[in-house]
């Protein structure tokens, strides 16, 4: 498919309520309001093709952001890519999903997450703690620098209720997965989560509500999860 033919695809599948329910939870004016599902026949078809992403996620369209992290092929970003979509994020359902995704499986994601958490863009360092978050829930856990990670759990407990909106709300859920995915660390971040409290982050004219940490592991330690692996960042 060429960018044309994705691009008036997604304006046939957009719908009123979608776009309320997305306007709501804060996305800006460029969208049709294509639900996730109607992507995925797309997502099939033109997985990694990484040269169509880059048109999709150019027109700043929303919907076609969100289907451009969906195609996109991790391993071909460079640097300066991640960055530019990172910078160009409608919402955060592009920056903490589609971005942090392709980053969370790309070489390139332990050397750029360690450098935007300390960034003084907010939108950076979203997409960073989004795409630790991602990264820890599929790297196999040899792999994986523990002694780093126990350390920023840390920060997390002295820094989160000073952090940026949407930060702190990928701060809360990079604890959780930290917790998740290490047994040996799921007391700890439970005790960190206790530390930290309640974590107010504005949702938007939703509901929604930002997951308390150890109900949230101790949910996960009854349904078996911890310690398991997804076999891809993307959903």
């Amino acid at each position: 498919m060429d960018l044309k033919e994705v691009m008036d695809y997604l304006e046939s599948k957009g719908s009123e309520q979608t776009r309320k329910i997305y306007r709501n939870h804060g996305a800006p004016n460029n969208f049709y309001g294509v639900k996730v599902g109607d992507l995925k026949p797309i997502q099939k078809k033109e997985k990694n093709n990484q040269a169509l992403a880059l048109e999709l996620y150019s027109t700043g369209n929303s919907d076609a952001q969100y289907l451009a992290g969906l195609i996109a092929d991790p391993k071909a970003f460079s640097k300066e890519e991640f960055k530019q979509w990172a910078l160009e994020a409608g919402w955060y359902m592009v920056s903490e999903y589609a971005v942090a995704w392709n980053l969370a499986e790309s070489p390139l994601c332990m050397d750029i997450c360690k450098e935007w958490i300390n960034s003084n863009d907010e939108k950076l360092q979203e997409c960073a703690w989004a795409a630790l978050g991602a990264y820890l829930g599929y790297a196999k856990n040899e792999e994986i620098d523990l002694a780093f990670h126990k350390g920023l759990i840390q920060r997390i407990e002295k820094e989160i209720h000073q952090a940026g909106n949407r930060t702190k709300y990928c701060m809360n859920g990079y604890v959780i997965a930290l917790g998740g995915a290490f047994p040996e660390l799921t007391e700890e971040c439970k005790s960190v989560g206790d530390r930290i409290g309640k974590v107010e982050v504005f949702m938007g004219n939703t509901s929604c509500k930002v997951p308390v940490i150890r109900p949230y592991l101790e949910n996960m330690e009854k349904r078996g999860r911890i310690g398991k692996k997804k076999k891809t960042a993307k959903c």
